[in-house]
């Protein structure tokens, strides 16, 4: 009994695992973007940490926000405000992988925002933007279905 009860706690804490990493979003400790307001990209030009106090899920991650406004801008169009490829590193998706990012290590081009993995990262993929955005385009699809 204690050798099936065991094995059923190992089971549970896999597919917990599994079901994380397989997330079409990018989030730690089940919170998006490293707990950065993504409305404030676009309304500040620059990365604003949120708080729990404003709080929407959406897509099984918790999306913070600096403040109420913020919340309910994104509760209303969150496809317009959330990253691209679903907050993994842009970069990475156009190389056909998944790869945590840097809330520091952002761009918006033509009304999107896109994340990075570090600085430097951010830097070379600025250097091709265009190229890189339509391999990660076409990669996506298949990318986000990774572990």
């Amino acid at each position: 009994m204690k050798k099936l009860a065991g094995s059923i706690i190992v089971l549970l804490v896999l597919s917990i695992q599994l079901q994380a990493q397989k997330s079409e979003i990018f989030v730690k400790d089940s919170v998006a973007v490293r707990g950065y307001d993504v409305v404030a990209y676009f309304t500040k030009s620059t990365p604003v940490k949120g708080t729990s106090e404003f709080v929407h899920i959406w897509k099984g991650g918790k999306w913070y926000f600096a403040n109420r406004e913020n919340q309910e801008t994104f509760k209303a169009s969150p496809e317009k405000y959330a990253p691209q490829y679903g907050g993994y590193c842009a970069y990475g998706t156009a190389g056909g992988y998944k790869a945590p990012t840097d809330p520091d290590a952002w761009t918006v081009s033509d009304g999107k925002l896109y994340l990075n993995y570090n600085k430097k990262v951010m830097e070379n993929w600025r250097k091709d933007q265009a190229n890189f955005i339509d391999k990660a385009n076409k990669n996506w699809p298949t990318v986000k279905l990774q572990e």
